[in-house]
């Protein structure tokens, strides 16, 4: 699976603290080996979410993301990033 961001998402994450960037490297490596892995808790979105998908980066912070297939390939399109309360308002 080959990774990709949206340029709002990186500066999104850029201004973050530090802690919450270091998790979030931390879980992309984790997506990266394992994408299912409980501790993302990766699922699917609903309402205006429909069609993305979600991963844990802490306890109050996720990632929002598409798949996309490009021939073979499957392409994991990152989105967005922030709070809970932040993304689902």
């Amino acid at each position: 699976m080959i990774l990709r961001y949206d340029v709002d998402f990186l500066k999104t994450l850029k201004k973050t603290n530090v802690r919450i960037r270091k998790h979030f490297k931390q879980r992309i490596a984790l997506f990266i080996s394992n994408h299912n892995d409980p501790q993302l808790n990766n699922h699917a979105l609903r309402d205006e979410w429909v069609g993305y998908r979600s991963i844990d980066i802490t306890s109050h912070w996720r990632a929002i993301y598409t798949e996309k297939k490009e021939g073979d390939t499957t392409i994991a399109y990152f989105v967005a990033v922030g709070t809970h309360s932040q993304l689902y308002k």
